[in-house]
């Protein structure tokens, strides 16, 4: 059974920092693109940020600057570091895999998808 497995957030003062990691079992995920979503209470799921295999990265406009997406191969997980946290960064952040890296930022129709953990910045 493949798994994508979110873990790191929790509750953080604005202008912190939070690391949040996703470890896929189940299958290799060789050459899959993996990358982060958000989802803040009454919202729509947002597209954050999109790791390739190969380590191409891209993100969304707000977060730029702040986060940095990463992933370790060896180990099938992705980490998204986040500093300088803004109370509008609260959210249930996901992760995601899918086999094509040009799909992630759409975040339609993706392979896979964890359960999220939720990211709490106070002011």
């Amino acid at each position: 059974q493949v798994q994508l497995v979110e873990s790191g957030g929790g509750l953080v003062q604005a202008g912190g920092s939070l690391r949040l990691s996703c470890v896929a079992s189940g299958r290799t995920f060789t050459n899959y693109a993996m990358g982060w979503f958000r989802q803040a209470p009454g919202e729509e799921r947002e597209f954050v940020a999109a790791i390739s295999w190969t380590g191409t990265t891209s993100y969304t406009g707000s977060v730029e600057g702040r986060f940095t997406i990463s992933r370790d191969n060896l180990k099938d997980t992705m980490f998204l570091q986040m500093n300088d946290l803004k109370p509008e960064d609260t959210a249930v952040y996901y992760c995601a895999a899918d086999s094509a890296y040009f799909r992630i930022p759409t975040g339609r129709s993706l392979n896979y998808w964890g359960q999220g953990t939720q990211v709490i910045v106070s002011s």
